[in-house]
Order: structure tokens, then sequence, then C-alpha cells
């Protein structure tokens, strides 16, 4: 799947918080300070870890596609590891003379999230890096919230369960940067799709979220796309362009025009497999 590079996908941008957001490392061993802190990087600055947020996209998408056929998002994690490792030697141990074959199995086996965002088996093709926070709109401004456990069955505070939190207040952004290589073009139309979630404030992070903390937004800077069509001297050009550092993104008219065309194919192949229509 990776053995030959054939197209480039790189979206730079800001992700934004638009309520307070908690993502949290654990109960604090120190005997001063919040008892729930947020993850931070070396520096005690807010970072948002790349998997936190590839996880909670991949979650959207894995919903959207159960919701037309279960089968298009299985949960890896519902297979034993003796289970996982039973059904790669099983197509091993059939296909494994042939590694063209071998890899076509393997990802014929592989539900459609799984093949754009990873599984035991196969490596994703979507990587999300970990998003620091914005150096000069930073200033340590970290707030802390009261939290109580309540008692279900008086509906009042338990005795002794008063915490405190720590949280990133709102409007605090952070930098966004993906990476998609090899991808089909309906895995492009489904990343499209959950991409838009993310800008319309669909997918919140972190922690607290039923009490409205972790609604982020957001907005895409730069869009990068190189396709080689199997063409050497294409990739030929865009190495040289690479190493000489003239790179250039695609115009909001062009980044537009390729999501529609991605989404479209994403479409197309639902609609082969699992037709669209009136339930009787």
């Amino acid at each position: 799947m990776f053995d030959v590079f054939k197209n480039r996908l790189e979206i730079t941008g800001t992700l934004t918080t638009v309520t307070a957001l908690h993502i949290g490392v654990g109960r604090s061993t120190e005997p001063i300070g919040s008892d729930l802190p947020v993850l931070k990087d070396a520096l005690g600055r807010p970072l948002i870890p790349g998997s936190s947020l590839k996880g909670a996209l991949r979650s959207r998408l894995e919903s959207f596609l159960r919701g037309i056929d279960p089968a298009l998002a299985r949960d890896p994690s519902e297979l034993t590891s003796s289970e996982q490792v039973r059904l790669v030697n099983q197509i091993k141990n059939t296909y494994g003379d042939d590694d063209a074959t071998l890899t076509q199995k393997l990802i014929e086996a592989t539900d459609w999230v799984s093949q754009a965002f990873g599984s035991p088996w196969l490596a994703g093709k979507v990587q999300i890096r970990d998003l620091p926070v914005v150096r000069e709109a930073w200033f340590g401004q970290y707030q802390e919230r009261d939290g109580v456990a309540i008692d279900r069955d008086t509906e009042t505070a338990a005795e002794g369960k008063l915490y405190d939190f720590q949280v990133v207040p709102a409007n605090t952004p952070f930098q966004f940067h993906a990476v998609v290589e090899n991808a089909e073009a309906w895995e492009l139309g489904l990343l499209a799709i959950g991409l838009h979630q993310l800008e319309t404030e669909q997918i919140p992070l972190g922690g607290g979220r039923s009490r409205g903390l972790g609604v982020v937004r957001l907005e895409i800077g730069a869009v990068y796309w190189f396709d080689s069509e199997g063409d050497p001297r294409r990739l030929l050009t865009y190495l040289q362009e690479l190493v000489a550092g003239e790179r250039h993104p695609l115009s909001p008219e062009e980044a537009a025009a390729l999501r529609q065309d991605w989404v479209e194919a994403l479409v197309a192949k639902l609609t082969a497999v699992a037709p669209v229509g009136p339930r009787s």
C-alpha cells in the first residue's frame, strides 16, 4: 500500500476552542495546584494530542458509515489479539506467496474507516500531528473550574467529593497539521466530511463535554495536493520543487473543487455497496 508513492494531501490551519477545553492527564500528585490538570508540553503550554483529534474524527465518521451499513465501520478492538493474529495468519497462509494479492486480501478484510485511519494489521493513511498552541496567542491563562460528584440517590453533592479541574479558555488557537498519503478518492471524501464536521463545530474534544466543554472550530489555512498520476516525470518535478522550497498551495477554488470530487467519489462507492432508497 505504501511501497510506491502515489499522492499526498497536506492541510494546515488553526483549531480554535469555542468553549473551554479539558484534555487531562489524570489526577495530579502535586501537593498544590489543580486536582485534574490539562496536558501540557515540555514548556508548560497546552497541547492537543493528534491521536485525540484523530480518534474523535474517526469516531464521528464511523457513526455515519454505521448508519448506512454497520459492516463499513467495524471496531477492530472487538477482535481479541489472538483473533487478530488468526485472521492475518489465515490470509498470509493462503496468499503469502503473492505480495500484491496478500495486500489486497488484507484490505478487503478491513472495514472502510480502518482502511483510511488504520487497524492493528494495516497502517493508516491519515496522520494528524500533535497540535501545539499558537505561541503568540498564549500567555499562560489557564482557568480553574470547580466540580463535585453527585450522589444519584439523594441527588445532592456527595460528601467529600469536591474537586477542581484545569481548562484551557475559549478562543485559544492551536496549530493544525494533517498529512494523507496514497489515499483513494473516496477515502479523501471521507476525510473531507470529517473536516467539515470540525469546521462546523460538530466534533467536541476532551472531557466535560456533557457540561459544554470541548467545542472546537477548524479553520483551514493552506491545502497542498500532489498526484503523480503514474507519471515518473511529475514525481521528479515534485521532488525538485520540494527540495527548492517551491511548494504552492491550492487556491480556495481549486481546493473546493477537489473536495467536491472526492465527496462525490465516496457517495458513488457508498451507493454501489449500499444503495440508498426508501426502506420497505
